[in-house]
């Protein structure tokens, strides 16, 4: 059986190395990225089958990620992963395609 391939959009190397860790351990494949650019191509060549999105990137916000990604041939699930616990945050997050927060 296949596992879901992942990939993990995370800046916070310590906060990356511990999903990464754990998705080792269950013998996912995935892939990582620092910054938004990144998610945004590595969603296109990997194709992942979710992604794991943080909202505070360095080079651009993750709600602009999921905005871009709304137009990419191949659908991506995504989870955001973020400190950030605004409601209104999750709620716009929600209604821009994420699936769950």
């Amino acid at each position: 059986m296949n596992k879901a391939k992942i990939l993990v959009v995370e800046d916070d190397k310590a906060v990356r190395n511990l999903i990464t860790t754990t998705l080792e351990t269950q013998n996912y494949q995935y892939h990582t990225a620092e910054k938004g650019s990144e998610a945004l191509l590595e969603a296109v060549s990997f194709q992942p089958d979710v992604m794991l999105l943080d909202l505070g990137l360095p080079d651009m916000d993750g709600l602009e990620v999921l905005s871009q990604l709304s137009g990419l041939p191949h659908e991506v699930p995504v989870i955001i992963i973020s400190a950030r616990d605004r409601e209104s945050e999750k709620v716009k997050a929600l209604n821009m395609g994420a699936d769950d927060y």
